[in-house]
């Protein structure tokens, strides 16, 4: 495991995150962890390139957060950033070029084939990671957006069930009682004003 590599990342993308062109505040640092969390579990899962999988978690969103304006096109600045940055590390040909393919094939909301476990792996864990940073997207929702109680919790719902309908079949089935567990919290608000 290059731990060298993965130390440095967490530290060059909090530094990042702390960045005023981070225009998604520090909840997207939550966002990150949650993704390297969840592509560690997924890469023991899946028997993958844990390492891969750690550092492209890490990566997978480092142009957006860098500067805004790469937001559109992130998955494929952020694969020139990452290409950039491990061969500083000098990691391996192979290496690179599959972590690059897991930032360029990570976005559930641009139809693309992913060939790898890894890509999979990463795209689900970017997916599922909403789910571990709900309180991040009622900030969104509330604080951002100026929503209403019943629009924002609308507002959030929706975004996960969309998270988990990009899920791979394996992972939905991995993350069902996640999934559940989570929903169960969006009570209609009717139904609470009722209990008042």
């Amino acid at each position: 495991m290059r731990n060298d590599i993965i130390e440095y990342l967490k530290t060059e993308i909090k530094i990042r995150t702390e960045n005023k062109n981070n225009k998604f505040g520090r909840g997207v640092l939550y966002h990150i962890e949650a993704v390297a969390n969840n592509a560690e579990l997924l890469a023991n899962k899946y028997n993958a390139d844990k390492e891969v999988c750690i550092i492209a978690a890490w990566l997978h969103d480092i142009a957006s957060i860098t500067d805004y304006d790469l937001y559109k096109d992130h998955h494929i600045h952020g694969a020139k950033i990452a290409d950039e940055i491990l061969r500083k590390f000098k990691y391996e040909e192979d290496k690179i070029e599959l972590v690059k393919n897991c930032i360029l094939n990570h976005r559930g909301s641009i139809e693309n084939t992913r060939l790898s476990k890894e890509e999979q792996i990463i795209a689900d864990a970017d997916a599922i990671s909403h789910f571990d940073s709900i309180p991040s997207l009622l900030y969104l929702a509330y604080k951002e957006k100026g929503m209403s109680i019943e629009d924002g919790a609308n507002f959030v719902k929706n975004k996960l069930e969309r998270s988990f309908r990009k899920l791979s079949d394996d992972s939905k089935i991995f993350y069902e009682d996640k999934f559940e567990n989570v929903m169960g919290i969006f009570t209609p608000v009717s139904q609470l004003q009722k209990c008042f």
